[in-house]
């Protein structure tokens, strides 16, 4: 058989040609902009051009990406990789001391700025030591980047720089084991740790994203990338879609229920890929406005574990199926789809769609107790998950010897705790720090977050625990209720006691306007801690039941 290199530039050609008519729609609260795949193709040759011929960027250098979801990010996506050089994409949501820590790990040499996101950039370039251009997309003012640098750094205009440049490139064969991107991990303990994503590791985990056990994009879908394109590379959506033909609604920074309920009802997505915040703010919209929702046929849901009782309301009030999704930045980050298996109805299939999903082919799991020894995928037996495959990460970038905390022999090390079913079903009750040790037994915060989440006048729940003098640990349940709301936190804990064991039961509450959360948008359980430590909740104690 023929050694055929699989790398992105092959994604981009295929894309851009038997795809070509396919489109990318930007959002702009006005007139959507629309640009075909051909187009796409086009433009990421004259965009490979100007960074190698005008910018001088060559060999596996590092082009930044600070931007929205949009066309020229997607650009961006295809023309840096089929070059030959990797794409790094910074994430906007990041404190400016974390972005210039990423850059200069990276060592990033060019970064490509939406104009709208100049004042953020502009906190944080000012240390960016490897940094020599800027482009800027759209018209904003720079003045504040130049402020920030000096000569050090020179700025160029998107359009002014990719003007009269060939559409045609001769993407270089390189080797399909080089990386072609590279994304760092939130951070939330420590500096963020960069991983590479091979061309071979993309390809391989776009054609996963196109299987029916996948997301099953084909080329009468249209998909609305919600999730964004600096968060582990949009899921994978972008290159997905070239491959398959599916055709792309991109956001921009419309980010509210309101803006993308009129995507939906306008451009006809027929599915969608957010984490659960997005789709909570957007259900209470759907549920005060009438919005037509009828393209929209599944809602994957990633980044953190669904509610049931979110699953169950898209279902039966919008007609919307949720699909979980589970994976990590490590994973590229597919990691399993929650699809139930042929045969399941009812409330059989529910119990499946509840899970993280079944591994695919190209994933495999297992379950380690706390010695690390291999416990059986029985569906009972709870350990750390643990998982291998072309599409998970062997090593962070910059360390010579895998971290012995997150890797074990060949194994990536989730940190998350859960099950593994004969059939390859994942069920995750919780984050290893999250675990709530009360007596000597677990309680999951997850499970309580869910439980809590299912009544009706409980908009956001987050638990975690904290110190107790008799129980070493015990469960504080902050809750964000629904404007209007009058239930008080005594009717909370006896409708949790409709499902959850009593001895489990919080004592601790605290009602608040809204959860912490995480620069990609998961519950920032750490800042629930210190804000309890620090007395900044108005706690509520109940006794014990």
């Amino acid at each position: 058989m023929m050694d055929a290199p699989l790398q992105v530039a092959r994604i981009l050609e295929h894309g851009s040609t038997v795809h070509g008519t396919a489109e990318v729609v930007t959002w702009t609260g006005a007139e959507p902009r629309r640009m075909s795949y051909a187009e796409v193709g086009r433009t990421a040759a004259r965009l490979a051009h100007a960074l190698r011929d005008e910018l001088g960027v060559t060999g596996d250098e590092r082009v930044a990406t600070f931007m929205w979801n949009n066309a020229e990010h997607l650009v961006a996506y295809f023309a840096v990789p089929s070059m030959g050089a990797v794409l790094h994409t910074l994430n906007i949501r990041l404190f400016p001391d974390q972005v210039t820590y990423i850059a200069n790990h990276a060592q990033d040499r060019v970064v490509i700025v939406d104009s709208t996101l100049i004042p953020l950039l502009a906190k944080a370039i000012g240390q960016m030591t490897t940094l020599r251009h800027v482009v800027v997309v759209g018209g904003g003012d720079p003045a504040a980047l130049l402020a920030a640098t000096g000569d050090r750094v020179a700025v160029h205009r998107w359009d002014d720089l990719l003007a009269g440049r060939p559409d045609r490139y001769d993407w270089p064969a390189v080797d399909e084991r080089d990386a072609a991107a590279l994304c760092y991990t939130s951070g939330t303990t420590g500096n963020p740790k960069g991983v590479a994503y091979s061309h071979r590791s993309i390809y391989l985990h776009s054609l996963q994203i196109c299987m029916p056990e996948g997301f099953g994009l084909g080329p009468t879908d249209r998909e609305l990338a919600i999730v964004p394109m600096f968060h582990a590379m949009s899921w994978g959506l972008p290159y997905a879609a070239f491959l398959s033909g599916a055709a792309l609604i991109m956001p921009d920074r419309f980010l509210q229920a309101a803006p993308i309920a009129e995507m939906i009802a306008t451009e006809r997505p027929t599915l969608a890929g957010a984490v659960p915040t997005i789709w909570n703010d957007l259900l209470a919209h759907l549920d005060s406005h009438d919005v037509d929702t009828s393209s929209l046929k599944e809602a994957i849901v990633g980044g953190s574990a669904c509610p049931p009782a979110l699953m169950h309301a898209f279902s039966e009030r919008h007609g919307i199926e949720v699909v979980h999704a589970w994976g990590m930045t490590e994973m590229s980050p597919l990691g399993s789809v929650s699809r139930p298996p042929a045969g399941a109805t009812g409330d059989d299939a529910w119990r499946y769609r509840y899970t993280q999903g079944r591994v695919p082919a190209g994933v495999q799991a297992r379950i380690v107790g706390p010695l690390g020894e291999p416990l059986p995928a029985d569906g009972t037996s709870v350990g750390e998950l643990e998982v291998r495959g072309p599409w998970v990460t062997a090593t962070y970038v910059g360390d010579d010897i895998p971290d012995e905390e997150k890797f074990r022999d060949g194994w990536l090390r989730t940190g998350d705790v859960g099950t593994l079913s004969p059939d390859g079903f994942i069920t995750l009750t919780d984050r290893a720090k999250d675990v709530i040790k009360s007596g000597g037994e677990w309680i999951s915060s997850v499970e309580l977050e869910n439980a809590l989440m299912a009544h009706p006048d409980v908009v956001e729940a987050c638990v975690v625990g904290v110190p107790d003098e008799r129980w070493g640990e015990r469960p504080l349940a902050t809750v964000v209720l629904r404007e209007g709301a009058e239930v008080g936190v005594e009717q909370l804990r006896e409708f949790l006691a409709g499902t959850i064991a009593r001895w489990q039961l919080p004592e601790r509450w605290a009602v608040i306007d809204a959860v912490p959360k995480t620069s990609v948008g998961k519950f920032d359980k750490k800042v629930v801690r210190s804000r309890y430590a620090d007395g900044g909740l108005a706690v509520r104690e109940l006794t014990a039941p």
